[in-house]
């Protein structure tokens, strides 16, 4: 049967993610892997999960674990991060939240709310590949979002064509993939921006809690609430998991936004998939109840080293011409080689002879432009591995110059 002729014509936009492939090189025990933007699993609380779900399941409990539940997500785990966001500056209530399965479920439910066909997403150049992923099945259009320059809303509006400006999405801490920040004065700047094309902002923030040092800057949420009063009044959505910091195998994200938001995504979360794994919700809430900040304040410690060794093994090893951010935390470290060098083409060669992975950096341009630039993890390697990993690579990089 040719199932091609009868599948949606925006499954031509679907491609198959090269960082879940490239996470398949996990298996081979002699590859060095920079590649998957994934937590160290030796630092997962498994002990306090562990606990969490025995509890879950105990007599008074199992039945609310193992039955159907309410879509907009468990109640008690809603209450831990109302206060979660109250300690951001962001006031809200159980009603402005949603659980989601993980953060990306969120990012495809708010493409599928706001975009029709044509219709321009402003994204960054580069921006999180896995948006891309969410968008493109709702077939819209692209535009580089830059709070940098002095573009004006009449610019963007202008080429957005027939179609029209939805929203701008951004990672504004400690960015996959480039793991930079957006300062304060760009953030007000976007809500400017998105206040004068009267569109939704989708503030991703998978990265937020993982700062090692520098000043701790107030969400875009946080600033626009300070601007109207409250979130109902605001055009920002904070999406939020507990994929970086608690396990990302429960896969329990959360949307945060104005409850006319909220409302309507519930309706879609119903027809989804009804709700998020009940259990999960119950265990994530006992553990963040119990240890979130300790926890947090253990794996920084842990990813803040691996930075460092990276960034000064990147300093012995890197030939001249390449350069690289410098990230305050999150998990990753963007690179920008000489022009003439193609990150793919180097990926293979890197593969087949120095066994190390890393992600091409033009997946995470819209137009698939930036070939020449590459993504560094440096959460899942240890300091050893680092050291030896961009040692290879220095080598690759300097004979390809």
């Amino acid at each position: 049967m040719d199932w091609h002729q009868i599948f949606a014509a925006r499954n031509d936009r679907m491609k198959a993610s090269e960082i879940r492939e490239l996470l398949k090189l996990l298996d081979q025990p002699d590859i060095i892997s920079f590649a998957g933007g994934i937590p160290d699993p030796d630092l997962f609380p498994a002990q306090a999960f562990q606990d969490a779900f025995s509890q879950a399941l105990n007599p008074d409990t199992q039945a609310t674990a193992l039955q159907y539940s309410v879509s907009e997500g468990y109640a008690p785990l809603r209450d831990w991060i109302v206060g979660e966001m109250a300690r951001l500056g962001i006031p809200c209530t159980r009603d402005n939240i949603l659980i989601t399965s993980g953060s990306q479920q969120a990012l495809d439910y708010l493409g599928k709310l706001m975009l029709n066909v044509g219709d321009t997403a402003l994204v960054g150049w580069p921006t999180y590949l896995g948006a891309l992923g969410a968008f493109n099945a709702y077939e819209p259009r692209y535009d580089r979002l830059d709070p940098e320059t002095n573009r004006s809303a009449a610019d963007y509006a202008k080429a957005a064509g027939k179609g029209r400006v939805k929203f701008a999405y951004m990672s504004v801490d400690f960015a996959n993939p480039t793991g930079r920040t957006l300062d304060a004065q760009m953030r007000e700047r976007v809500i400017d921006l998105a206040d004068e094309l009267d569109i939704a902002v989708i503030e991703d923030a998978a990265y937020q809690s993982l700062r090692f040092e520098g000043e701790a800057l107030a969400p875009v949420l946080a600033r626009e609430i300070e601007r109207k009063g409250s979130i109902d009044a605001c055009r920002t959505i904070y999406c939020g998991s507990f994929s970086k910091t608690l396990a990302p195998g429960l896969r329990v994200g959360w949307m945060c936004g104005a409850q006319e938001v909220i409302d309507q995504v519930v309706l879609m979360k119903q027809a989804a998939d009804l709700h998020s794994s009940t259990i999960n919700q119950m265990a994530i809430a006992t553990v963040a109840n119990a240890q979130f900040d300790s926890h947090v304040a253990t794996i920084k410690k842990a990813y803040r080293a691996r930075r460092d060794r990276m960034l000064s093994a990147l300093e012995a090893h890197m030939p001249e011409g390449v350069t690289w951010t410098r990230p305050e935390g999150g998990m990753f470290i963007w690179l920008e080689l000489p022009t003439q060098i193609n990150a793919a083409d180097l990926l293979a060669q890197s593969l087949k002879t120095e066994r190390v992975a890393f992600v091409p950096g033009h997946a995470f341009f819209a137009d698939g432009s930036g070939t020449n630039t590459m993504r560094l993890s440096f959460s899942r390697t240890d300091e050893a591995g680092i050291d030896e990993g961009i040692a290879r690579l220095g080598r690759l990089i300097t004979a390809a110059v």
